[in-house]
């Protein structure tokens, strides 16, 4: 074997060590974490979290800017709050639901705006997002400006009292695991690497015979399904439903924690996400004027780290080798 070859070999087993030992330092958080910190406010992140990697599921892997992202998360919430409150839903099919509604919303938006490009499909999807944000303010089941609220958990599988807030943090927690691995099967099957070549090429992917329309579209939805089941989890969580989550102000925040975590990478989106909701969360406490500073924090990742945090540290991980 040469030194090259043993040294590359010597690189590989290192790496898988380093994935194991965070891999294993994350489970152990994960455990830990509603003991030292309030659990809603851990279910909070969690939630967005899966929101912000659905978005970066279009962004990050098809180059898809949507600015009507929201909608999906908010369209998800109301179906799963008033499946749950009204028609006594038990809360996982209240929760799914809400993603096959969101799903079958993206189908609907998705078909519309598909067939532009750029900043003329991110257009699109921001007017028919603000299009349902009225629509949601008018019909009488979403109860206009003061939502759906008194919202049930009720129990998991008829058993698992969801009323405590450390089992439904474990629940909350699984389900967004789960979303996670779909989310990273996608990236990494032959579909996935379809939806990478149409992002970096679409003509020489069209050329190939890969009908790119249907590969975008496909993927709108599957981005939208993950964005309802974050949309849905949290309307449990917090027992309401309300206009929050379909604003255009919802779309906006999804996109700076995908930006400030990193665009394409897995785990820069969660990250983003626990940053941004923790900013929000303790600092409007203290009457501080967290906008402003998420604005700052937004200008400086543009500015210092394009790549985001998590992009900027795996870009440094290669380059050490």
């Amino acid at each position: 074997m040469s030194l090259a070859t043993s040294q590359q070999a010597h690189a590989g087993q290192a790496r898988s060590w380093l994935k194991l030992a965070v891999g294993g330092l994350l489970v152990v958080a994960a455990i830990a974490a509603p003991f030292v910190v309030y659990p809603v406010a851990l279910m909070n992140v969690l939630c967005y979290a899966l929101f912000a990697s659905a978005f970066n599921l279009l962004i990050g892997y098809v180059g898809l800017l949507s600015f009507g992202h929201a909608a999906f998360f908010g369209a998800a919430a109301y179906v799963a709050a008033h499946a749950a409150k009204v028609w006594g839903f038990p809360t996982e099919l209240a929760i799914l639901a809400g993603a096959l509604a969101a799903a079958g919303l993206g189908l609907l938006v998705g078909f519309l705006a598909i067939r532009r490009q750029g900043i003329y499909f991110s257009m699109i999807t921001l007017a028919l997002a603000q299009m349902f944000y009225f629509i949601c303010l008018q019909v009488p089941f979403t109860h206009g400006e003061d939502g759906i609220q008194g919202v049930p958990r009720g129990r998991l599988f008829g058993f698992v009292n969801l009323e405590d807030n450390l089992s439904l943090y474990f629940v909350v927690l699984a389900i967004v695991v789960i979303g996670h691995v779909i989310i990273w099967r996608i990236v990494h099957s032959p579909f996935g690497n379809i939806l990478k070549a149409i992002r970096d090429n679409e003509p020489r992917a069209i050329s190939l015979g890969y009908n790119a329309d249907s590969y975008k579209l496909r993927a709108f939805v599957l981005s939208a399904a993950l964005a309802g089941l974050a949309g849905g989890t949290n309307a449990i969580v917090f027992q309401l439903a309300t206009l929050t989550g379909v604003e255009w102000q919802s779309s906006g925040e999804v996109i700076l924690m995908t930006l400030l975590g990193g665009i394409g990478t897995l785990s820069g989106p969660p990250i983003g996400a626990a940053i941004v909701i923790f900013l929000r969360t303790y600092l409007a406490a203290i009457d501080f004027p967290v906008t402003v500073l998420i604005g700052f924090i937004f200008v400086a990742c543009v500015l210092l780290f394009r790549r985001g945090i998590a992009g900027e540290v795996i870009a440094y991980m290669r380059k050490r080798g």
